[in-house]
């Protein structure tokens, strides 16, 4: 079929698909709902798509957007034009549709269609383009802006005739050009059609996101160590803790794998990093890896890497953690949270030195050392079936306790200082240091959280102290106050200026049966106070459910069940 000069059929056909219901809000065009929207708040919306995403970020999006839109069309095209001896009629109706809906009115200037020998030849002439309308609050651009108008042509042809097609906008008067002008041919006769096509894939941003986050973590963390910054380095002098790093320095130069035990809080990550800044190492990347903070289902391919299509929502391939960290160093943070499938995954990397992405179908060689860490027995999660004994033997080949803050007390004094000059420069203050009855609550308190509840405590105080001024226990612990033996002996004077008896040891201390009575004499039921320890419990450990669970000694599935339960997740 051809036509030098080719003419729209009666669009009475098109116009009869088009119903407007104003008693119900509702207008439709065939089968397909549509809107009614002011030129300005399209104008609005794509100004601020291109602020936000960039110029070619929102060409893809709009481009994106008209595709589906001809998609929808063209199968109204063929329900009201259908059959082979009507191909014609059904190609003219996506401009005429294009009209109808008020985008642009399209003046067919050339028409030839013979799929049978492969020549496709379409051109047209846009006037009125809404697209050039709004976008001239921004003057004259360098390159063609009808996009959502060139998206819309490609998905239609394309649909109709069952090839691709590809449109070019050879003049766009959003350039200053006299008319807007399109050529449409098959997608293989433009030199550029893969680059091309590529406009019409999703690109989704938090891929890229969550990789350049975890890059400037890294190097803001090699910067940190490059310009001699405590966070990385050690503190602490007792003999336990020297003990410790002078076992950790002596297998830095291996690349046997190390497995870190100690509670949470104690700064296993700081210790892992000072063990490859003294590897061979040390030139290479530092990746971490927090296992419990990624959900199960996602962290294999976080660790290994994805392939595209491999699942839902791959729409590009990606690399994992193990690709990142190749000739450096991988530190896996709560080990004992991998899955079974992500277990043995990692046993084969460390056996094998090689990857295979998720829904990948070949082998990667990997050059990396782990460190490994967790807060947990792994000999008991081995004993419970929870934990791979081949992976516990293969990480336990140099283990280290790490020892908790409350076992390292003379470290505690040394460590507030470190913190208190830290956040002095960042909260731009001038301190006088410690009360002396906030040095020894410090030292007297057990530390529980270990050396982050110290570093989040000394913050707290810097910030509620005013310059000047020495930080007190109150500003340290608020309206909580820390039992220390001084003060359950403390003896003040009577009225004759004697010495009190000692309290008794039992004042002011309470049994369990007491401390909930008032809950029984509230009329609360146990499914009431559940709920309340579940969702307290939740916000006071930022939404993690690990240590959520293991404030209330309880495995992280049935605090998981509990949450579902009372519909708190």
């Amino acid at each position: 079929m051809s036509d030098a000069t080719p003419r729209y059929p009666n669009a009475r056909d098109l116009m009869d698909a088009l119903r407007f219901l104003p008693e119900e809000g509702q207008i439709w065009l065939g089968e397909q709902r549509m809107l009614l929207m002011p030129l300005q708040a399209s104008s609005f919306f794509r100004n601020e798509l291109v602020t936000t995403l960039g110029m070619e970020r929102a060409k893809g999006f709009f481009m994106r957007l008209g595709y589906y839109s001809g998609l929808m069309d063209a199968e109204l095209g063929k329900s009201l034009r259908g059959g082979e001896e009507k191909l014609e009629e059904s190609y003219l109706a996506g401009p005429q549709l294009h009209a109808l809906q008020g985008h642009v009115k399209a003046l067919p200037v050339k028409l030839e269609m013979d799929l049978e020998h492969d020549r496709f030849y379409s051109e047209f002439i846009w006037k009125g383009s809404f697209e050039v309308d709004i976008w001239r609050s921004r003057g004259l651009q360098d390159e063609p802006v009808c996009w959502t108008l060139l998206g819309y042509a490609c998905a239609y042809a394309s649909h109709l005739l069952g090839r691709e097609v590809q449109f070019r906008e050879v003049e766009c008067r959003g350039c200053g050009d006299p008319v807007c002008r399109i050529v449409g041919r098959l997608a293989e006769e433009w030199p550029d059609h893969e680059a091309f096509a590529e406009l019409f894939r999703e690109a989704p941003l938090i891929d890229e996101l969550y990789e350049l986050q975890a890059r400037i973590a890294t190097l803001e963390g090699d910067l940190a160590r490059s310009l001699g910054q405590e966070d990385w380095a050690p503190v602490g002098a007792t003999p336990a803790f020297r003990d410790m790093l002078a076992m950790l320095d002596s297998a830095a130069s291996s690349n046997v794998p190390v497995l870190l035990l100690g509670e949470t809080g104690t700064g296993k990550e700081i210790l892992a990093r000072r063990l490859h800044d003294r590897s061979l190492r040390n030139e290479g990347p530092f990746i971490a890896v927090n296992c419990a903070a990624i959900p199960p289902e996602l962290i294999e391919s976080e660790l290994f890497g994805v392939e595209k299509g491999a699942y839902t929502g791959a729409v590009q391939s990606r690399m994992g953690r193990f690709e990142r960290a190749h000739g450096g160093t991988l530190f896996l943070d709560e080990l004992a949270e991998l899955s079974p499938r992500a277990q043995a995954a990692l046993l084969r990397a460390l056996q094998e030195h090689q990857i295979e992405r998720v829904g990948g179908q070949s082998l990667q060689d990997v050059d990396v050392r782990i460190v490994a860490a967790t807060h947990t027995d792994l000999i008991q999660r081995v004993e419970a079936g929870d934990f791979r004994k081949d992976l516990y033997y293969r990480l336990n080949a140099f283990t280290l306790p790490v020892p908790p803050l409350r076992e390292r007390r003379e470290d505690i004094a040394p460590l507030a200082e470190h913190f208190l000059s830290r956040f002095e420069h960042h909260y731009q203050k001038r301190l006088l240091g410690f009360s002396d009855q906030a040095r020894s609550v410090m030292v007297q308190h057990d530390w529980p959280g270990n050396i982050r509840e110290l570093k989040n405590t000394i913050e707290r105080g810097v910030i509620l102290t005013t310059d000047h001024k020495r930080i007190s226990e109150k500003a340290l612990f608020g309206d909580y106050r820390v039992p220390t033996l001084e003060r359950e002996q403390a003896r003040g004077l009577d009225g004759q200026g004697m010495l009190t008896a000692p309290p008794s040891a039992v004042i002011g201390e309470a049994t369990i049966r007491q401390r909930i009575r008032p809950l029984l004499e509230a009329g609360l039921t146990l499914e009431e106070v559940e709920r309340e320890l579940i969702e307290a419990t939740y916000a006071d450990s930022a939404g993690n459910i690990t240590a959520a669970a293991r404030r209330l000694g309880m495995t992280r599935a049935a605090y998981a069940y509990r949450l579902k339960k009372h519909g708190l997740k």
